[in-house]
């Protein structure tokens, strides 16, 4: 019988909920929402479909150790316990990462010099060899958690982060992270058959993982894993569980996604994104303000998009100008359609005009922001004035 683990999927702040939805529907088990991400119990097999399946989740660590230290020599001796073998060759290169909270060992970069220390005494005991540190990419991360004297020890299973999906050639200012861009997808409600328009598309990259998400295509189906590094893993197997889940990948023929912006150059990247993901002529860029959005009559489309808010790109009063007439548009041109926004300012999420709107916090790249939702737009959307 197959070996059980523990495992934790994590997500950026504001995504749990949408993580686990997923979770859930790809049938893994025991799946618990905590803060942070999703915990979830399986064999290495299930590790392979969460890394290769979970369009939202940053990385999936696998637990290998939870003990109380109170001193270096306990988190020395709880670490140096763990088979490392398992994990990582003796002339394998590694990574440790510390995050401390309200504990007695609170320095991160002692912590991580003294499990570094742990792991190579262990290789170098039991084979004469020792694995080196590697920053860039290493054959193991190796995550460390403290709160409150209680250690747990975890490998990271992906390797770089899940939002690397490897259809991405073009950044853009500002651009927004795959997996935030499927959790916009995700918690809009949208059925994948509506059309699905982006009036601030930037570099592409809300359509296209949309047109990922409607074709059922893997979210890692095209860029390597560090599992496949550790020692035993059998390769033959994972890519025959690889090949099947992209060959099954279809996108519906009549589905309409498209995309505007108003600085043509944004356009350029997301038409070059939209080659390297082998979507072209599936998804419409046009340069144009969104101001000029006219979704046709009777689309009821998801509106899903990630405007300018000022952090990055400026402030201004402009930008306020630009908030109040998109969100009269939408009220004036799309009715019946829903729309799902990610707003870093308050001040221009209160000049859409939306008071009941749904409004949830998340953090997208670093940055405080908050998702609004609107399940169905209509004329009396806003305020009476």
């Amino acid at each position: 019988m197959a070996e059980r683990f523990h495992f934790f999927a994590t997500c950026a702040p504001g995504i749990e909920p949408v993580l686990h939805a997923e979770a859930r529907e790809l049938g893994l088990s025991g799946v618990e929402r905590q803060v942070g991400g999703v915990a979830f119990r399986g064999t290495m097999r299930d590790a392979w479909r969460a890394n290769l399946w979970l369009r939202t989740s940053i990385r999936v660590l696998l637990r290998v150790a939870r003990f109380h230290a109170r001193d270096d020599d306990e988190l020395y001796r709880g670490a140096g316990e763990v088979a490392w073998e398992r994990f990582l060759a003796p002339h394998g290169t590694l990574l440790v990462d510390a995050r401390t909270r309200e504990s007695a060992l609170d320095h991160t970069h002692f912590i991580e010099h003294r499990v570094k220390d742990a792991v190579v005494d262990r290789f170098r005991t039991r084979t004469g060899e020792r694995p080196s540190v590697d920053r860039a990419d290493p054959d193991l991360r190796i995550n460390t958690h403290l709160f409150r004297d209680r250690v747990t020890i975890s490998v990271d299973t992906s390797g770089h982060s899940l939002h690397r999906r490897g259809w991405r050639v073009r950044q853009g200012r500002a651009p927004l992270a795959e997996t935030t861009a499927a959790a916009l997808v995700l918690a809009s409600g949208w059925n994948r058959r509506a059309p699905l328009l982006d009036p601030f598309v930037g570099s592409g990259t809300i359509p296209i993982e949309a047109a990922r998400i409607a074709a059922g295509a893997p979210p890692g189906g095209r860029r390597s894993f560090s599992f496949e590094r550790w020692p035993g893993h059998d390769q033959r197997a994972f890519a025959a569980l690889r090949a099947d889940a992209v060959g099954r990948a279809r996108l519906p023929n009549k589905l309409r996604l498209l995309g505007w912006d108003a600085d043509g150059t944004r356009i350029e990247e997301a038409r070059e994104n939209l080659e390297s993901a082998e979507l072209t002529g599936r998804i419409v860029f046009e340069s144009a303000d969104a101001r000029d959005f006219s979704p046709r009559p009777g689309w009821n489309a998801a509106i899903v998009t990630n405007p300018p808010y000022g952090e990055r790109i400026g402030a201004s009063d402009d930008l306020v100008a630009l908030y109040r007439d998109f969100g009269s548009l939408l009220r004036e041109r799309s009715v019946g359609s829903s729309l799902t926004l990610l707003s870093g300012n308050p001040t221009l999420s209160r000049a859409l005009d939306f008071p009941a709107a749904e409004r949830t916090p998340m953090i997208n790249g670093g940055l405080e922001c908050e998702r609004i939702h609107v399940e169905r737009i209509g004329p009396g959307s806003a305020r009476s004035r």
